[in-house]
């Protein structure tokens, strides 16, 4: 039994009905975001597409949260306090879907397997044309992914929504039709309450906040044949791990990934030694070493380096 094995196996523990400080930041959350729509005229336009930014990219944190099964016991409550679509493109639940999905550890990376994963198999890398070849290689750098990532994840799983969608594939279209009434209410709100440009919002709010996500996504996990030699750890994060409730600190999310965020920190501690060593010592100083050793330069080749999750 490895490390984290033993560790992703513990005792048996009685969870609060209701976790106060999930609750307590979602409420204060919601609470944000409507003040900085309502007020958005009043300040400067850099200023609330930061505030924004930030505040939609710390909503996206909170569903993951609520996604396993935080801040109460009862999943349809937590269902109901994670629908709002902040970020407008993205369902909580084809979110949780695939979420979930990505945690069958075992096929942490695989092109097929994990939603989550941006590596191709060898056949889907050689099918590609050449513009978007070069689009996949410029965002295996943290630069090119920042930039152009939002559009092009955005825009391909818009698309093979559609296609399910019109194809009746699964749950697509009840999905679908629940997030447009979630929707309603949103669009409501910015257009005829907030008097919000609709374009400012997608481009100036949505578009960065997908961005900054995509800092805490980039070098989560890296193909490597051992499976828990996939997952990194981002230490030292003092912006932008409490932005990501502390998933930057992957391995422990997926070893333990029903322990509350505010939890998380002083259980990496205690646990430190084990979880590096079973990790094959994938750690990162804080995102500037991300930065550092990938703004320019590619995390990874786009294909499998195995074809396959092994």
């Amino acid at each position: 039994m490895t490390a984290v094995t033993s560790l992703a196996r513990p005792r048996a523990v009685v969870r609060a009905a209701v976790e106060w400080p999930t609750l307590l930041l979602l409420t204060t959350l919601y609470g944000a975001f409507a003040a900085v729509t309502f007020f958005h005229a009043l300040l400067p336009w850099p200023v609330v597409s930061a505030v924004g930014a930030v505040l939609i990219a710390l909503h996206s944190s909170l569903q993951h949260e609520l996604i396993h099964g935080h801040p109460t016991r009862w999943r349809r409550a937590n269902r109901l306090l994670a629908l709002p679509p902040l970020s407008l493109w993205l369902p909580f639940d084809s979110y949780r879907i695939s979420h979930l999905m990505h945690h069958r550890d075992e096929r942490l990376t695989d092109p097929l397997d994990d939603p989550e994963s941006y590596y191709w198999t060898d056949t889907e890398w050689r099918r590609l044309g050449a513009l978007p070849r070069l689009l996949v290689r410029i965002q295996s750098t943290l630069l090119g992914r920042m930039l152009i990532g939002p559009f092009w994840i955005v825009g391909g799983f818009l698309l093979s929504e559609a296609r399910a969608v019109i194809a009746g594939e699964g749950p697509a279209r009840h999905i679908w039709t629940g997030h447009l009434l979630h929707l309603a209410p949103l669009l409501v709100w910015l257009v005829f309450v907030a008097k919000m440009n609709l374009l400012f919002y997608v481009f100036g709010i949505v578009y960065p906040a997908t961005a900054i996500l995509l800092i805490r996504s980039f070098a989560e996990h890296r193909a490597e044949h051992d499976v828990v030699h996939r997952t990194a750890i981002v230490e030292g994060s003092w912006l932008l791990g409490p932005l990501f409730l502390f998933n930057n600190l992957h391995a422990v999310h997926h070893a333990r990934p029903t322990m509350p965020w505010y939890r998380i920190p002083s259980w990496y501690r205690a646990h430190r030694t084990e979880l590096v060593r079973a990790n094959g010592g994938l750690v990162y100083k804080g995102y500037l070493d991300v930065a550092r050793r990938y703004l320019l330069r590619p995390h990874d080749e786009p294909a499998h380096p195995h074809g396959r999750a092994p």
